[in-house]
């Protein structure tokens, strides 16, 4: 199985049994990841060098406004798309087997976690995988050690507080928080 298969696969929803040839391509890109993930956070690197790194990571030439701080961990890589301005900040681990989409001008706080993946619930089928893909609109603001879970969308201009959990979309223009995140208001915009 290749990049672009298994892409395929994910955009599909895939169900990945446990040590089938999706697994194992898994596996296999995780290594490449973290060869590349280690290499952004083992010196210091320009804004440049960072940006090239990523780029490589993706697999996709990010723009010149894209900005990174290591330490910076993906489990796949090749599954994550960004727009135009977009920052993310240090400690942020991101498990992209099922598609991460980030839109443009979005920040992401420090360790932030977005998982695209869910185990079985089944005891027999634990190790087996449902993936899901996680969509953060434009202008979007992850606050401080977020979590997103497989699934997930959110809206335009939304912000999720520091610290939050969110398991269901989130609308546009609204400010979610708490573990499992809920809307705390909503965004008016003055002009």
């Amino acid at each position: 199985m290749n990049t672009v298969q298994f892409r395929e696969e994910m955009k599909k929803r895939a169900y990945i049994v446990a040590n089938s040839e999706m697994h194992l391509h898994m596996h296999e890109a995780a290594q490449r990841a973290r060869r590349i993930t280690v290499e952004m956070s083992n010196a210091y690197r320009t804004p440049e060098e960072l940006r090239e790194l990523f780029s490589e990571l993706i697999g996709r030439k990010v723009d010149d406004s894209f900005g990174i701080l290591p330490p910076f961990n993906a489990d796949y890589g090749q599954n994550i798309k960004v727009g135009k301005n977009v920052f993310i900040n240090s400690g942020c681990c991101f498990q992209d087997q099922g598609g991460i989409e980030i839109g443009d001008n979005v920040l992401i706080g420090q360790q932030v976690v977005i998982a695209t993946l869910n185990h079985d619930l089944n005891p027999q089928r634990r190790a087996n995988m449902l993936p899901a893909p996680v969509k953060i609109g434009d202008g979007v603001w992850v606050g401080a050690h977020a979590t997103i879970l497989a699934g997930v969308t959110i809206g335009d201009g939304a912000v999720i507080a520091a610290g939050a959990v969110v398991t269901r979309d989130v609308p546009a223009n609204t400010v979610v928080g708490g573990v499992p995140a809920k809307i705390i208001k909503s965004i008016e915009e003055n002009n």
